[in-house]
C-alpha cells in the first residue's frame, strides 16, 4: 500500500518524540499548547484531547503585520490547507483542504464556512471567504479529516472564524493601512460593555488599483455584534455583518506563453479585428458587483453541564457579473449571454441540546440537533453587448427562480472513560433543488433533483501518557453538485440535473504530543476514496459544465511543530504531502493522473521574535510548493513549484489611555515570478494566474480607552 499507511512509519513517529513526551509534568504545559475548540464536537473540548487533526489560528496571526482582507493571509500556516489570494477580488480566494475544493471556479466549495455560528456556505455547498470580518477576529478554527463530515454536505473540511466580545471599557480604535499596487484601507471599530450588553462595531474601506491589469477593487465592510446574558448562565448573541463591492475588475486567466512574457498581463482577443492588441477583459469589460448582507442571532442556555443552542440566521446576496464570451461569439452572438444578475435570499436555523451523563466509570457526552436551510434566487441571464459594444447589458437570455433546500438531523456522543476517548457521530442530509424557467423562448428547463445521504463518523483517542495521544477516525463524506455545476449541461444547454453526488470514504490516524514542555507536535496520515468525482467537462469564458467521471485517490501526511526556543525566539512548522490521483480512467485521462489544483507538497516555517514586554516583534516567513496541473489530463504545462519567503516588523506603544501600534511587512523577498493559482479546465487553457514579485504593505493604529 503506498506510504501514508504504513504502520511502522507511524511507530517510528511514536519512538522519536515518546522519550521528550515524558520529560515534563502535565500542569507545566503552556496554555497555548493545549487551546480549547468547538469544531467538530460543537461543545468545548481541548484541542489536544479531540481525535482529529485541528488547528487555531490566533488573532495575533490573523491581525498583527496583516491588512485583513484576505483569509488567505492567516492559513498559509495551516497543514492540509492550501488557500491562495487569487490577485483577483471578482472570484474571492482559492481554498481546499486535502484537496477538496481545488477546482472551484469562484468562491469556496468542498469546505464549510462559518462565521460565529452562521453558515457562510449556502446549502448548496458554495461559499464565500470575503464575507468574513478578519478585523475582529478572535480566532479561527481549520478541522480536517473525517470528523468534517459532521457538517454534512460539501464538508472536506471545516473553517470556522469566531470574532471577539464587547467588553471592559468602552475603546476606540482606527487602523489605516497602505501597500503595493495601490492598495489602501481604512477600518474604525468600537466595542466595550454597558448595562450589560457587549457590543463590537466595525467598518472599513479597502481599495487596490490591483497586482494584474484590470483587477481593480473597492471594498467596503460592516459588522454588528451584541452579546447580553438574559438568564443566569444563558447568553444572547447577535451578528450582522455586510460586504459592498461595486465595479470589481475581474483580469481572467491567461496562457501559458502570455503568463511568461508578462505575469500582469490580460489575454489580447484574437478575435477584435478593430483593435488588434486590445484584451479580453478590456473589450468585455468583466466585472462584478456584489452586495452580501446577514445576520444571525444565538441563544445558549447552560443547565448545569448540559446546553441548549438555537440560532437563526438570514440574509440576501445580490450579483452582476459581466463575463467574456469571446468563442461563443465568433459562431452565434445570439446564444452567448454573457451576463449573471441574480438576487438571493437565504434563511436558515441550527438548534442542538448536549447533555452529560456518567457511564461507566466514565462520562458520555451526548449532542442531538438538527439544521435546516433555504436559499432562492430569483436568476436572469443577458447578452453582454449592445450591438457593436460590449460589455454592456444586452437582450434577456435567462429568466428563472431557484430553489434550494436542505434539512439535516444529527446526532453526536463521545464517552471519556480511563485513558479513551470515544466517539461516534450520524448526520442525515437531504437536499432539494428547484428550478422554475420563466424564458421559454429555448425551451422550458424547469425541473429539480434532490439528494440524500448518510454521514456516519467513528474515531477513538488513546492517552498514552498526559503528554502523548493517539487517535484513529473514519467517516463517510458526500459533495452535491453545487446551483452553479448545474447550470449548463457540456453542450451548453440548460440544467444537468443527471448530476451524481462523489460520495466518499475517510479514513485518519495521528499523534499529539508535548515534547520537552516547550514544543508541541501534531502528524497525520489520512487517505480518501472518492467514486463519482465532479470533473469539469467545458469551461469557456467563464461559463462551466461538469460531470460525473471517476474514482479518486487520496493519501497524504501532515506534520506541524510548534515551538519556544527561548530568548523570545519562537518557531512554527507546517508540511503536507499529498497524493491525489485519478483512480479510473475516463476519456484522455489516464489511471494515476494528479488531481487539477492540487500540488504534491507543501510547507510554510517561520521563525519569530519578540521582546520580553511583546512590544516589538519581527519575524521571517517561507512559503513553498510544488507544482500544479490545471488539467485533467496533465496535458498542459503545469505551473511550477516556487518558494518564496516574507519578513514582517511590528511594535505597539502606550501612552497615558492610548495605545498604538504599527507594521511593516514585505512579502516575496528575494522577488520570485511564480503563478499564484491556476483555473482549473479552461478549455482555451488561459489557466494561469500571476501572483506579485517584491511587495509590501505597512499599517499604524491608534486605540483609546475612555
Amino acid at each position: 500500500m503506498p506510504y501514508p499507511f504504513r504502520l511502522n512509519a507511524v511507530a517510528s513517529l511514536f519512538v522519536a518524540i515518546a522519550p521528550g513526551a515524558f520529560a515534563a509534568e502535565p500542569d507545566q504545559i503552556p496554555q497555548d499548547m493545549n487551546v480549547v475548540i468547538v469544531s467538530g464536537s460543537r461543545v468545548e473540548h481541548t484541542s489536544f484531547d479531540f481525535p482529529a487533526a485541528i488547528d487555531v489560528v490566533d488573532a495575533s496571526r490573523i491581525q498583527d503585520s496583516q491588512m485583513r482582507v484576505n483569509v488567505s493571509e492567516a492559513l498559509s500556516a495551516v497543514p492540509g490547507l492550501v488557500a491562495q489570494n487569487r490577485q483577483n477580488y471578482a472570484q474571492d480566494l482559492q481554498i481546499s483542504s486535502r484537496g477538496f475544493g481545488a477546482r472551484s471556479a469562484f468562491g469556496v466549495r468542498g469546505i464549510r464556512l462559518i462565521s460565529d455560528g452562521v453558515p457562510a456556505t449556502m446549502p448548496d455547498g458554495q461559499g464565500q471567504p470575503s464575507a468574513f470580518n478578519l478585523d475582529m477576529a478572535e480566532r479561527i478554527e481549520v478541522l480536517r479529516g473525517p470528523f468534517s463530515a459532521l457538517y454534512g454536505n460539501h464538508s472536506g473540511g471545516v473553517i470556522q472564524l469566531f470574532t471577539r466580545d464587547g467588553q471592559g471599557r468602552p475603546t476606540l480604535e482606527v487602523n489605516t493601512a497602505a501597500g503595493s499596487d495601490g492598495q489602501r484601507k481604512l477600518d474604525v471599530n468600537a466595542q466595550g460593555s454597558s448595562a450589560g450588553i457587549g457590543y463590537v462595531l466595525d467598518v472599513s474601506r479597502f481599495e487596490t488599483d490591483g497586482y494584474r491589469d484590470h483587477s481593480a477593487a473597492t471594498r467596503d465592510q460592516g459588522f454588528v455584534k451584541l452579546t447580553t446574558a438574559p438568564t443566569a448562565g444563558g447568553k444572547l448573541t447577535f451578528t450582522a455583518n455586510s460586504l459592498e463591492q461595486d465595479g470589481t475588475q475581474d483580469p481572467l486567466g491567461t496562457t501559458w506563453a502570455t503568463y511568461q512574457a508578462n505575469p500582469r498581463a490580460n489575454e489580447i482577443d484574437s478575435t477584435d479585428t478593430q483593435s488588434p492588441k486590445r484584451t479580453i477583459a478590456d473589450r468585455y469589460n468583466t466585472r462584478k458587483d456584489i452586495s452580501h448582507k446577514q445576520a444571525g442571532l444565538a441563544y445558549d442556555q447552560q443547565f448545569g453541564d448540559d446546553r441548549l443552542h438555537v440560532m437563526v440566521y438570514g440574509g440576501n446576496r445580490q450579483v452582476k457579473q459581466f463575463q467574456a464570451f469571446s468563442k461563443f461569439l465568433q459562431v452565434s452572438p445570439s446564444q452567448s449571454g454573457g451576463v449573471i444578475d441574480f438576487d438571493r435570499d437565504f434563511y436558515g436555523a441550527d438548534i442542538n441540546y448536549a447533555f452529560v451523563r456518567p457511564l461507566g466509570d466514565g462520562k458520555l457526552t451526548t449532542t442531538v440537533g438538527l439544521e435546516y436551510g433555504h436559499s432562492t434566487d430569483d436568476r436572469s441571464g443577458y447578452e453582454n453587448f449592445i450591438g457593436n459594444t460590449f460589455g454592456q447589458e444586452g437582450a434577456l437570455r435567462r429568466d428563472e427562480q431557484d430553489k434550494l433546500k436542505t434539512m439535516d438531523p444529527y446526532a453526536q456522543a463521545e464517552w471519556q472513560v480511563g485513558q479513551w476517548v470515544l466517539t461516534g457521530g450520524v448526520r442525515r442530509t437531504k437536499l432539494t433543488v428547484g428550478v422554475n424557467d420563466a424564458f421559454l423562448s429555448n425551451g422550458n428547463d424547469s425541473g429539480g433533483v434532490s439528494f440524500s445521504h448518510t454521514t456516519p463518523v467513528l474515531g477513538a483517542l488513546y492517552k498514552i501518557n498526559p503528554l502523548l495521544n493517539v487517535y484513529a477516525s473514519a467517516a463517510r463524506g458526500f459533495e452535491t453538485p453545487t446551483l452553479n455545476e448545474l447550470f449548463y449541461s457540456g453542450s451548453g444547454a440548460g440544467f444537468n440535473f443527471g448530476l451524481r453526488a462523489a460520495e466518499s470514504t475517510h479514513l485518519e490516524v495521528g499523534v499529539k504530543a508535548i515534547v520537552m514542555t516547550n514544543t508541541r507536535v501534531n502528524a497525520a496520515l489520512f487517505q480518501v476514496r472518492t467514486s463519482d468525482e465532479l470533473v469539469v467537462d467545458t469551461a469557456i469564458g467563464g461559463r462551466t459544465s461538469y460531470k460525473n467521471a471517476s474514482a479518486t485517490l487520496r493519501q497524504g501526511g501532515e506534520l506541524s511543530v510548534d515551538t519556544k526556543l527561548g530568548a523570545g525566539f519562537s518557531g512554527r512548522v507546517a508540511v503536507t504531502v499529498l497524493r491525489a490521483v485519478y483512480d479510473e480512467a475516463f476519456g484522455k485521462v489516464t489511471t494515476g493522473s494528479r488531481l487539477p489544483g492540487v500540488p504534491n507538497a507543501n510547507a510554510f516555517a517561520e521563525v519569530a521574535w519578540k521582546d520580553k514586554s511583546e512590544r516589538i516583534g519581527a519575524a521571517l516567513e517561507a512559503i513553498a510548493s510544488s507544482n500544479v496541473y490545471a488539467d485533467d489530463a496533465n496535458a498542459d504545462i503545469p505551473a511550477p513549484g516556487y518558494a518564496i519567503l516574507n519578513a514582517r516588523f511590528n511594535a505597539r506603544q502606550t501612552w497615558q489611555g492610548w495605545n498604538f501600534k504599527e507594521f511593516v511587512r514585505i512579502n516575496n523577498l528575494l522577488g520570485r515570478q511564480y503563478v499564484g493559482s491556476v483555473i482549473v479546465g479552461d478549455a482555451n487553457k488561459r489557466y494561469y494566474e500571476g501572483a506579485p514579485g517584491r511587495n509590501w504593505m505597512a499599517g499604524i493604529g491608534a486605540n483609546y480607552a475612555f
